[in-house]
């Protein structure tokens, strides 16, 4: 037997909306279980039936996993209202999301995603899957760069500036 699911996860693997859209739909009443409006929390089994805004859900079973390469000038988001958004850009005919971030300048490895659950693996810091980074930087780079930015106690949470000095950590309230 399956373990029952919070009602905002399995819309989102539904591929109706993302969790947090799925708390305001549940909030505002467009999602019922079993004929009876759900609540925040309410858990879902397999055998019932979810109506979102009256029309009948049944949850994602195909995991979908795809590597893209991202162009610069793309948005890492599934928000539809940000212009130049991923989800748009690759036209996927199902509801997917990415996996992680690059910058809107930057291109490179993005993987998407249907499974919130792939996502939080691979994501959660507590995993500790390292991450590698090949950058270009607009001045030239010296030894003394690398062992500044050795020095420091916690790199991942380190902001970096250049000044006219070298390379050195701000204070991200300040960036």
């Amino acid at each position: 037997m399956q373990e029952p699911v919070r009602i905002n996860k399995y819309l989102s693997e539904a591929g109706v909306c993302s969790r947090r859209e799925a708390d305001r739909q549940v909030e505002a009443g467009n999602v019922t279980i079993d004929g009876v409006v759900a609540s925040m929390g309410a858990k879902v089994l397999p055998d019932q039936t979810v109506l979102f805004c009256g029309k009948p859900v049944k949850k994602e079973e195909e995991m979908i996993l795809l590597a893209f390469h991202k162009p610069t000038g793309i948005v890492c988001t599934a928000e539809k209202r940000e212009k130049n958004n991923v989800v748009d850009y690759i036209n996927y005919p199902k509801r997917i999301y990415p996996i992680g971030r690059l910058d809107k300048d930057s291109e490179g490895l993005l993987l998407m995603t249907n499974n919130g659950d792939i996502v939080n693996r691979i994501m959660r810091a507590g995993n500790m899957h390292e991450k590698e980074y090949i950058v270009t930087v607009n001045k030239p780079v010296t030894d003394g760069h690398d062992a500044q930015m050795q020095s420091m106690e916690d790199r991942e949470k380190a902001v970096w500036h250049y000044t006219d000095t070298g390379i050195e950590p701000s204070d991200p309230a300040h960036v």
